[in-house]
């Protein structure tokens, strides 16, 4: 693929994974295994509260092409191919899920060193389609997407966005909510490695006039520990520790506690990944 401003969804999501990546409050075990004919084995449990729930994932590799089957608790078969270059400088990704065959959905993007696209359609009798479209580099980027219902007639999303990038920081603002909110990001990074950042978001919701100010950060103590927290302007306060416990297996605590309501009881996570 050729190098260019990335995907719509890239926009702003420097910021939006510092802030919301790995924090949680079930607890969640992880276990992957892989063999030399190129098929991975993951297992996941997880426990939300008082509910169990957990999924197998099986992921082959051949040349250009990944197929993942994902079979979860409920007995639900989520079937993914992921086809690289059928032609030059695309990805096709078609996925089935059984027995909801109208979940089924096909998505095509393109790479261009100026121009990333994608299309998205639901493969049921009454089809929704998706777009994205983003022009640009990799430091500076404009993008837009849609989607559209063919049977109504009608737009049920439409969003743009900015974002410029550089080493050491990178900004974003996106519009979203078909213009009822916009949210501005700005991610700095202390280190050439970017282990170790502080970010900043401001999302204010037009309709509402309610405005959401969140800071956060990331400290890498050394090269086997990382911690993160999180605070907004309605007093929730997160924080994370992550430690790779064995290399590629990493254990990760998190919680958060409402700093105006100190009497809730605060939620707690845990979750650990095991890799050969």
């Amino acid at each position: 693929m050729s190098k260019g401003p990335g995907l719509f969804t890239d926009i702003g999501k420097k910021a939006k994974d510092l802030l919301t990546k790995d924090y949680s409050s079930d607890q969640k075990f992880t276990i992957s295994t892989y063999s030399d004919a190129g098929v991975a084995l993951t297992s996941t449990a997880v426990k939300k509260g008082g509910l169990s729930i957990g999924d197998i994932l099986t992921q082959y590799k051949y040349k250009n092409t990944v197929v993942d089957v994902k079979v979860d608790t409920e007995s639900n078969i989520l079937t993914t191919f992921t086809i690289n270059e059928i032609v030059p400088s695309t990805k096709t990704i078609a996925s089935f899920k059984a027995p909801d065959f109208n979940s089924g959905k096909l998505e095509v993007q393109y790479f261009h060193d100026h121009a990333a696209v994608t299309t998205a359609v639901a493969l049921n009798q009454s089809p929704a389609i998706d777009f994205s479209a983003t022009i640009g580099t990799p430091t500076i980027a404009f993008g837009a997407e849609g989607g559209y219902d063919t049977t109504s007639g009608n737009f049920t999303k439409y969003t743009a966005g900015i974002s410029i990038t550089k080493p050491d920081q990178s900004a974003s603002i996106i519009l979203g909510d078909k213009g009822d909110s916009i949210r501005a990001s700005y991610v700095h990074y202390m280190n050439l490695l970017k282990s170790s950042a502080a970010v900043g978001e401001i999302t204010r919701k037009f309709s509402t006039n309610e405005n959401t100010f969140t800071v956060g950060g990331q400290y890498a103590v050394d090269i086997y520990t990382v911690v993160k927290a999180k605070l907004n302007n309605h007093g929730k306060l997160g924080a994370l520790l992550q430690h790779e416990i064995i290399p590629k297996s990493v254990l990760t605590i998190s919680g958060e506690v409402d700093t105006k309501a100190l009497d809730k009881n605060p939620r707690f996570g845990v979750a650990i990944a095991l890799k050969p």
